[in-house]
């Protein structure tokens, strides 16, 4: 059994930031384990056609050196799925990090072995390993969602699920596609799917607001711009609530008339990308000034879409603007312009079951040679639960989390020492730009292990107390939005059945967490205790 300082589980841009920062900055014998074949996380999985960030592409990318900074060139607004994977090469031979990952290994067993404070590790290739150290990288959105619908087993055709794509591609030419779900992925899929097919049915159970991406090619004195200004975008993005370039508006909604509110709408979305939800600062908060931002929406999609029944469908809104991550889109509502392109209202005619031949609805029957689930992920909570994790006393993570995720700060579980979460529950994680929630909580874990190794401790534990007050604090946060609004949202582990219907991340944004982390440290880890023995 070989035996590390410590393990990472995942190769994605937590599990490559982690592994620098402990190998190379604290000198920590480190190993990631991945059960992909090859580095990149989310983006590894995620090859659907279309799969894009929604990030802006500068802003989506390490901040910690300036040199890989300045040394790369995004060639989009937004990137595409092999960019950010080609990116993710780059970094990681730059920094010589391959040498010291495990690939096509799922870690399936991690028992902490409390006589020898050490973490028991096994994979689904029955490698064992031992380390003092575990952290997982394993991500918020990686465990896929299959809904399970009666007869998936008997269709004779083909069927995919979005977030384990083949890397061969899917070839849609001339084909019957049905497609399930309308979200982030949903509403990247679809128009590229719509070039190709010969027929696609959207199945949407309920609509999502989605915003035009805008997204175009960059010239060369955009990128110079971008390269010039490293300082200036790190600093911006580590200041904004969700990590992005953009700050939230100071005025609120019913601070400007009607005809200067549209205009500051319609410039917005002329815009595109997520700072479309900021342009007020009083639309998370408040019912009537969302209301306003909604019907504007249902405004621009009405004059898009021809089928009126349909824009009725896709507009028939049931939670208010930007309680839910809101998507970005590139001709997603033109796409129902096309004559090969129906959208099937499973929330009136619902799912029964699928055929040898393909889908039957409670009052339809389709045929399909293809079947897309684009029906995300059990979020959050669904990767770390299907390892069997076990702590001390034998307490397992499963049994511990039977209620909903339970942590302190997203870093740690009581009773799980030596245990960290990169954007656990609990943390800003999917409510930001993702890779500056995942600089910061490297940063904290590699300094707060780097205090452990100065003090010679042998176990760092958080309990039951703080993470409960911790719990508290996102539960009295979260109700002050209009979030609550919106329980049915993955967010909330809607989208799964059986899962507890808890709000997961931590609300109020990044440097206001960051300024929590930080107090707690300068309080000598308030909340966190370490022992010698």
């Amino acid at each position: 059994m070989v035996s590390y300082d410590a393990i990472i589980i995942g190769a994605g841009f937590s599990g490559i930031y982690q592994l620098h920062s402990l190998r190379d900055k604290l000198k920590l014998n480190t190993l990631v384990i991945e059960s992909g074949k090859d580095l990149g996380g989310t983006w590894y999985w995620n090859r659907y056609p279309g799969a894009r960030c929604d990030s802006e592409s500068h802003t989506y990318n390490f901040t910690f050196s300036k040199e890989i900074f300045e040394n790369w060139s995004w060639p989009e607004r937004y990137s595409k799925q092999d960019i950010i994977l080609e990116y993710l090469n780059y970094v990681v031979e730059k920094l010589s990090l391959k040498k010291d990952m495990l690939f096509d290994n799922k870690v399936i067993k991690a028992h902490f072995d409390e006589k020898s404070n050490l973490w028991n590790i096994k994979t689904n290739k029955d490698k064992t390993f031992l380390c003092k150290y575990l952290i997982s990288a394993v991500g918020c959105l990686s465990a896929a969602n299959i809904p399970k619908i009666n007869g998936l087993r008997k269709f004779k055709g083909k069927w995919y699920h979005t977030g384990k794509w083949p890397h061969t591609g899917v070839d849609f030419k001339n084909k019957r596609v049905a497609q399930i779900g309308v979200g982030s992925t949903g509403i990247q899929l679809a128009p590229e799917i719509a070039k190709s097919a010969k027929k696609l049915s959207i199945f949407q159970r309920s609509p999502n607001f989605s915003i035009p991406a805008r997204n175009e090619i960059v010239n060369d004195k955009y990128k110079k711009k971008i390269k010039d200004n490293y300082q200036e975008i790190r600093d911006l993005i580590k200041s904004t609530p969700t990590g992005h370039a953009f700050h939230f508006s100071s005025q609120s909604t019913f601070d400007v008339s009607n005809e200067d509110r549209k205009k500051i709408y319609e410039n917005g979305w002329q815009k595109g990308g997520l700072g479309f939800r900021g342009l007020f600062k009083d639309i998370t908060t408040n019912l009537d000034a969302n209301k306003t931002i909604v019907n504007f929406i249902k405004e621009k999609v009405e004059t898009t879409m021809l089928n009126k029944h349909y824009a009725k469908v896709v507009t028939d809104f049931k939670y208010p603007f930007a309680t839910r991550r809101p998507t970005l889109n590139t001709d997603y509502y033109e796409t129902f312009n096309k004559d090969n392109v129906e959208l099937i209202d499973i929330s009136k005619d619902s799912i029964k079951e699928i055929t040898e031949t393909g889908i039957s609805t409670i009052e339809n029957n389709y045929e399909f040679d293809i079947i897309v689930f684009a029906t995300g992920y059990d979020a959050i909570t669904g990767a770390l639960l299907s390892i069997d994790m076990v702590g001390k006393n034998n307490i397992k993570l499963s049994e511990l989390w039977k209620n909903g995720p339970l942590t302190y700060l997203g870093l740690q579980i009581p009773g799980f020492p030596n245990f960290f979460t990169i954007t656990g529950p609990g943390s800003p994680s999917v409510l930001t730009n993702v890779p500056m929630a995942i600089e910061q909580h490297v940063e904290f874990i590699t300094d707060c292990i780097s205090h452990m190794e100065k003090n010679k401790y042998s176990t760092i534990e958080t309990n039951n107390d703080y993470s409960l007050k911790w719990r508290g604090v996102i539960d009295k946060a979260v109700e002050e939005t209009l979030i609550p609004e919106s329980k049915s949202s993955w967010l909330y582990g809607g989208n799964i059945e059986g899962k507890p219907k808890v709000f997961m991340p931590y609300p109020s944004g990044l440097p206001k967490y960051k300024k929590i982390c930080e107090d707690i440290v300068l309080k000598n880890y308030e909340g966190f205790n370490f022992d010698k023995h």
